[in-house]
């Protein structure tokens, strides 16, 4: 576990292995959230820890592990329309699953739907992170619709129908699970400041030409989130929840989405695991790099080496070793990276990575 200098309403992830001690270690801290990543899907449920939900990403649970949300407010939890989430009057954590279907679009859209309605209705108006484990990812539906893509025009019609607007689409994530069905978690702040950023490199996921299918992706590359520090309140994700002052405290999040390959809209170096990944960790510079922070309003940017967690997404196995030296190389000896042997979103993509500046 890396250290973290905890300030009143900080928010924070580690990794643990998925045998040791449920609860935080110190106190004041609460747990907000836990995605297992495991054999098996589970959940999502409310628990003594949040929210919980198991993902089925690891081929024996010796090689799974689980990502702890922690706040340092005190939490609670409830459930609305399928959507179980708990929330500390500052950050809100849902999760939901899809059961295994012939397609997924309207499914999906009602899934989404849901969780902006709650996101609104408790205040919530932030979104900051979304992940989405797709089994079967790169398969075709009953419909012969990629199954990604069938997710895609689920999401898209859900944000379209809520008037969502494109420009406060936050940074996510989709990629494949074993087995079938979707398990899907977001991340939402009620009084935080949320950018989010675009890639100089990349056309915009959600101007994706129709190539890519029926609806294009709906996300952003990255987004800094500005975790304000409220002095009072009384973390029921209501009206009572005071606003912070002026003078309150602050810590800086940046929060990249799940990051490939591509250059422009085009997957690049088809069939080069190395190539695949020095362009992945371009990108990634580039959305996070102090030109491309300037250009969005913020004071500064990030290096690779800002990156203190990271999870890393292989499709092939006998991949894992180039991945693990190279990313060894990019990122600060002290981050954590969780590396995953999973389907990408694309069957012509190799690896992906995702991660956390500070």
């Amino acid at each position: 576990m890396t250290d973290v200098a905890l300030t009143p309403d900080t928010l924070d992830v580690e990794f643990r292995k998925r045998t040791e001690a449920p609860a935080p270690d110190f106190p004041g801290v609460h747990t907000l959230g836990v995605v297992e990543y495991g054999p098996r899907p589970a959940g999502p449920s409310l628990t003594h820890r949040g929210v919980e939900l198991t993902v089925p990403m690891a081929a024996a649970e010796a090689d799974g592990f689980a990502e702890v949300w922690t706040t340092t407010r005190p939490v609670r939890t409830g459930y609305h329309r399928g959507i179980h989430y708990a929330y500390d009057g500052e950050h809100l954590f849902c999760a939901g699953r899809l059961p295994a279907a012939r397609s997924y679009a309207r499914q999906t859209e009602e899934a989404y739907t849901a969780l902006l309605e709650l996101a609104g209705e408790l205040g919530y108006h932030s979104l900051f992170r979304m992940w989405n484990f797709i089994g079967r990812i790169n398969e075709d539906n009953a419909e012969r619709l990629e199954i990604y893509r069938d997710f895609c025009l689920g999401r898209a019609t859900a944000f379209e129908k809520s008037r969502y607007p494109l420009r406060r689409l936050s940074a996510a994530t989709g990629i494949g699970a074993l087995g079938e069905g979707i398990s899907f978690c977001a991340l939402s702040a009620k009084s935080g400041s949320c950018t989010p950023l675009e890639n100089p490199r990349q056309i915009a996921a959600y101007h994706y030409p129709p190539r890519y299918g029926p609806k294009s992706p709906s996300f952003a590359r990255a987004t800094h989130v500005r975790h304000t520090a409220a002095a009072t309140g009384t973390g029921t994700g209501t009206a009572e929840d005071a606003p912070p002052p002026l003078d309150t405290p602050t810590h800086d999040r940046l929060y990249v989405s799940g990051t490939a390959s591509i250059v422009g809209h085009a997957s690049v170096h088809a069939g080069r695991i190395e190539e695949q990944v020095r362009t992945t960790l371009d990108n990634i510079a580039g959305v996070i790099g102090d030109a491309n922070a300037a250009a969005h309003g913020l004071a500064h940017g990030y290096r690779l080496t800002d990156l203190y967690r990271a999870k890393v997404y292989v499709r092939h196995a006998g991949h894992l070793d180039a991945v693990r030296r190279l990313c060894a190389e990019a990122f600060a000896p002290e981050a954590e990276i969780a590396y995953l042997n999973v389907d990408i979103c694309r069957s012509d993509l190799l690896v992906e990575i995702e991660g956390i500046a500070r």
